[in-house]
């Protein structure tokens, strides 16, 4: 494997975090940030870690290795997000998760690098029950020109990237294989979200 191809992972926190009530990118369980925890996980098999975030201001004191950007482009939701971390990658494959999901499966990253190593694939996501998971997920460099198309014609659903590359996608039943209960998409969206994690964390 080559490891110049999967050194760069990047977790998203711009959202907007209506639904919670406050900044998701600064959520705490158990006194522990989970951006925190993202980190520390995401560092066992990546070199290089971006943070995308609306507020770098906040990360002042983050971690050596870990590079904070912000959206170039603003207001078009996790497209840019993607966009951005593609542009300051330091590989061809990068990996992408948000901030408000708890739950990094390194033994399902680790099949995933297996998996793009011996493909032409240009992403590799996830699909259940004929919906696909964007994050958890690789996507290369090379769709950069793609995602600028999508931007110049004002389209910013990652369903249309989805729609326009040759994504490989991962089916339910290898899915379960690594994460039978599919935690590993889990999305902490509400504060009833995130009650349930932490009542989940505590067992």
């Amino acid at each position: 494997m080559n490891v110049e191809s999967f050194k760069t992972a990047v977790i998203l926190a711009g959202g907007k975090s209506s639904r919670m009530g406050f900044d998701k990118q600064f959520l705490r369980i158990n006194e522990v940030r989970i951006m925190e925890k993202l980190i520390h996980e995401l560092s066992k098999e990546f070199e290089d870690i971006i943070i995308v975030t609306n507020k770098p201001e906040e990360y002042k004191t983050a971690e050596n290795g870990i590079r904070i950007i912000s959206d170039e482009i603003k207001d078009i939701g996790p497209l840019s997000g993607i966009y951005g971390g593609l542009k300051e990658s330091k590989s061809k494959y990068v990996y992408f998760i948000a901030c408000d999901m708890p739950n990094v499966n390194l033994k399902y990253i680790k099949y995933i690098k297996k998996v793009l190593t011996n493909s032409k694939a240009n992403a590799c996501v996830a699909k259940r029950e004929s919906k696909f998971e964007p994050f958890n997920a690789f996507y290369s460099v090379d769709i950069l020109p793609k995602i600028e198309k999508l931007i110049t014609l004002n389209k910013r659903s990652i369903a249309g990237l989805i729609d326009i590359i040759e994504p490989l996608f991962i089916e339910e039943n290898v899915l379960k294989k690594y994460d039978y209960s599919f935690d590993m998409f889990m999305n902490l969206n509400s504060k009833e979200d995130l009650e349930i994690y932490k009542e989940q964390s505590k067992k």
